[in-house]
Formats: C-alpha cells, sequence, structure tokens
C-alpha cells in the first residue's frame, strides 16, 4: 500500500508545481529567516511578510525529524517522508502557496551532509531505520500529506553510504572535515556522514527535485563546508538550480588572509556557481563596529577581499548559529551595533540581507523573538526595495562614520561614537541632485541637499536613511 503513494500523489504534485513556481529572490531581495517556526505560522503571517517588504523566506528543513528542540531539525532520518514538529508536507505547502500568492519566494534549508546522530538507540546505519519503518506503517492514512517520493517500505541508505565514523579532530584539514564526522564531545559518536555514493546523490536529487515541485526555489545548504565541492554539483543539477536560489553554508574567520576562507569557502566559489553567507563581511562589520577600529574600514571591503561579489552573497548581522552554539556566542553583536550594521547590509549595494528571528531559543530574553516585525527593520527593507539596481558611492567616512548615496535616491548615514559627527560633502562632485528634500525613514524628519559644500549632522550611536521625494 505503502509504495502506491508515488502514484497517488504524482498529479497533486505536478499540479502544485505549477501553482507555486514562484520566482526565485533576485540578488537583492530581504530573506526572512523564520528559523524554528511552525509552517502554519508562516502561513498565518504571510500578509504581514509580504506587506513588510520581504521577498524571500528560508524555513526550517523540510523532512522527517523528531525531537522537540531546534537542532533535531538538523538531524534528518528520511527525505522521503515531510514530517517534523514544525508541520508536514501540505503545511509547508499552505505555506508556499500563502506567500507565493503575495510575491514572497519560499527557500528551505536543506540539510546534506548527515543524518540523525541515533546510535543510543541502534548500532546499525540503516535509515530511516526499523522503529521508523514500523511507524510508517502504523501511520499510513497519514502518509498522504506527509510523503515526498519513493518506496518508504524500506529503507533510504544503509552503512555503504556512510563514511567511516571518525569524528574530525583538525578543521584544518579539509579531507577530515569533508569526510569525518561532527561530534559533540565526551564520547559522542557524532552525525552519521553521508559519502557520495551514487545511492546518495539520487536520493538528494530526488528530494531537491519533489521540493522544487511544491514551489520551493531557493535553497540554503547546511555545513556545505563539510561536503565536496563535487558532490554539491552532482547534486544540484542545471535542472535543479533553474530558476533557484542556492547558498551555502560555510563558516569562516574572515576573507582573504583567512585560513578557513583559503581552505573552504574560496574553493566553493571557484568550483560550484552557489552564493554563500557572507562571512567575510560579517568578520569585516564586526571588527569595524569593535573599540577602538575604524569605521572606514567599510568604504569598500570586498576591494580588500572580505566582501563576497554581492550577487552571490548572503550578508547578515546574526545567524541561527550565533546564539544558540556556545562556540559561536562571542560574536553576538552590541545590540545598538547589530542595529547600525544591519542599516550597512541594507543600505549598501549588493548581497541578499538575511533577517534573522526566532522564537527565544537562545534565551536571549527575547531579543530576537519577534525581530521580523520590528519598525526600524521595516523601514530599512523598505529603503533597500526603493534602492534596488541603484550603485553606491561613499561620499564621506572617517573612525566614527560612513556616509554614502544610493543613485539619485537615496543617502545612508551611520555613526557608531557616542558623539555626533559632521559629514562634509560637495553636493556637485557628489552626484547628487541640487535643491531636492530627502526624507529621513528611521527617526523623521528630512534633509534638503542644497549646492556647493553642505555639512550633514550623524548622530550620536545612530543611522539614517534618507529617501529623495519621500
Amino acid at each position: 500500500m505503502i509504495r502506491t503513494f508515488r502514484r497517488i500523489l504524482a498529479a497533486s504534485l505536478l499540479a502544485a508545481a505549477a501553482l507555486c513556481a514562484a520566482a526565485p529572490a533576485a540578488a537583492e531581495d530581504v530573506i526572512l529567516h523564520a528559523f524554528n517556526w511552525r509552517y502554519a505560522d508562516v502561513t498565518a503571517r504571510a500578509d504581514e511578510i509580504a506587506r513588510r517588504g520581504y521577498r524571500a523566506v528560508l524555513v526550517s528543513p523540510p523532512l522527517r525529524s523528531e525531537g522537540a528542540p531546534w537542532y533535531q531539525r538538523y538531524q534528518p532520518q528520511d527525505y522521503r517522508v515531510l514530517h517534523n514538529p514544525l508541520g508536514d508536507r501540505e503545511d509547508l505547502q499552505a505555506a508556499i502557496n500563502a506567500l507565493r500568492a503575495r510575491g514572497v519566494a519560499v527557500h528551505a534549508d536543506v540539510v546534506l551532509n548527515h543524518m540523525a546522530n541515533e546510535a543510543s538507540q541502534r548500532i546499525d546505519l540503516d535509515y530511516p531505520g526499523v522503529r521508523v519503518l514500523g511507524q510508517y506503517l502504523l501511520e499510513s492514512a497519514q502518509q498522504a500529506r506527509r510523503y515526498l517520493f519513493g518506496d518508504v517500505g524500506s529503507n533510504l541508505f544503509t552503512a555503504a553510504d556512510f563514511h567511516p565514523a571518525r569524528c574530525i579532530a583538525d578543521y584544518n584539514d579539509p579531507a577530515q572535515v569533508r569526510n569525518g564526522r561532527l561530534c559533540g564531545g565526551a564520547g559522542d559518536p557524532g552525525l552519521p556522514d553521508l559519502a557520495s555514493t551514487p545511492r546518495v546523490q539520487a536520493a538528494q536529487r530526488e528530494y531537491l527535485s519533489r521540493l522544487r515541485e511544491l514551489g520551493i526555489t531557493g535553497f540554503r545548504v547546511d555545513a556545505a563546508k563539510h561536503m565536496d565541492n563535487a558532490h554539491l554539483n552532482a547534486v544540484f543539477t542545471p535542472a535543479i538550480r533553474n530558476g533557484a536560489t542556492v547558498y551555502g553554508e560555510i563558516i569562516t574567520g574572515g576573507g582573504e588572509g583567512n585560513g578557513e576562507y583559503r581552505l573552504y569557502l574560496q574553493p566553493y566559489l571557484a568550483e560550484t556557481d552557489h552564493a554563500a553567507y557572507d562571512f567575510p563581511l560579517f568578520h569585516a562589520v564586526r571588527n569595524a563596529f569593535s573599540f577602538g577600529a575604524r569605521l572606514d574600514a567599510l568604504v569598500d571591503p570586498a576591494a580588500r577581499g572580505q566582501a563576497l561579489p554581492g550577487a552571490r552573497a548572503v550578508t547578515f548581522t546574526v545567524t541561527h548559529d550565533i546564539p544558540n552554539n556556545g562556540i559561536f556566542r562571542g560574536l553576538i553583536l552590541d545590540p545598538v551595533d547589530e542595529t547600525l550594521a544591519y542599516a550597512y547590509v541594507m543600505g549598501r549595494a549588493g548581497g541578499m540581507p538575511l533577517v534573522y528571528s526566532d522564537n527565544n531559543e537562545s534565551n536571549d530574553n527575547n531579543r530576537w523573538n519577534g525581530a521580523w516585525r520590528r519598525d526600524d527593520l521595516t523601514r530599512m527593507i523598505g529603503f533597500r526595495n526603493a534602492m534596488r539596481r541603484q550603485d553606491m558611492q561613499v561620499l564621506s567616512a572617517g573612525p566614527c562614520h560612513l556616509l554614502f548615496r544610493r543613485g539619485l535616491r537615496g543617502l545612508v548615514g551611520i555613526n557608531k561614537c557616542a558623539e555626533p559627527v559632521q559629514a562634509a560633502i560637495e553636493v556637485e562632485a557628489a552626484g547628487l541632485p541640487r535643491f531636492q528634500r530627502f526624507r529621513e525613514l528611521l527617526a523623521g524628519g528630512s534633509l534638503m541637499i542644497e549646492s556647493g559644500p553642505q555639512t550633514i549632522t550623524l548622530p550620536p550611536r545612530a543611522a539614517r536613511m534618507w529617501q529623495r521625494g519621500k
């Protein structure tokens, strides 16, 4: 009976594909990371998400997983069944349909490097295993709303589809990082690491294809640093990538000159055509906002190899790993600096900014709970959407401040210090339109651009975004 699900659902999946073929996020669109949100919550908030200017939503991994904690979503049991505490296939389909109807794309977080650590339950590497296959039989009436592909009466993977059980000991050894297990220490055997076998590649291609049929137009590749680039290219075929946005999570400590960049991110950019999280820019921003550093280091970080090319960059001020994993918590920005950093990544040209919003999984006093609907971020997103395809030119910069224009439409000013800054510009040399009024979006008020030399006051520890004609 279970073997018939593919035939039963084929027609409905193809119909959904036609309905949900939403356009992928474009090069400067803002992505909402709906971290650990129930798919039904995404559906319920679709109107507001679109109204606040988001053009894509990144949802948590759509696959079979168990357990309440957020990190269990990153421990796959089966690709063929979409069922976890956040919802099932029909719940995700409803969210995709609701967002697509409002012009918002949906990206899926996909976990292709490893399967769930179930060593405490069993010694084999059959996935999903006897227990879960038995549940499929008991829950056969529910499988129609969960099924994606394949014969769910048998295992998807066996021991032959995994690398040997060795924990990564040296993160400066690419062979260990790509073939070893992510382990937690204290005897933890780690996450079983998938090998690039024909069966693994075929299953992952089918999985991604089915997500495309549901209407997914973007993929965040979790732990891409831990996979061979040849494997990624074999899985993300031209047909799967067609019209889709693909970006890898490759954590580095910086850009050019950083060892992790050289070992992992640089080869990834050279050997695939995917985008990536812009960790070089994140570290450049974090360093520029640190005590005693200069903000004018952000005038053109890409020229120094400290930012990715705009068309291949997902920019951010915080990712889900930073507050939720102890090893990365030292990267959390001061709250005010984080807001100023948002103004920078939203205001600058290039990249797809990511806004992280959770349910207080990190227990940081709800700091990022509901962040997606912050009024200041909404105004920044509105500015970014209005500045699409406008060039960028820095007009004034110093230890404490940046002032740059976006085409003839906008100005962005940031002052990280505790005293006001007087930023001097030459209106004609800056290419600004003379005798035009610009409305300030974050704090209110306006700025009249006049002629010749002009001084613009940037208040302390604040950002300003001016838009022409608003």
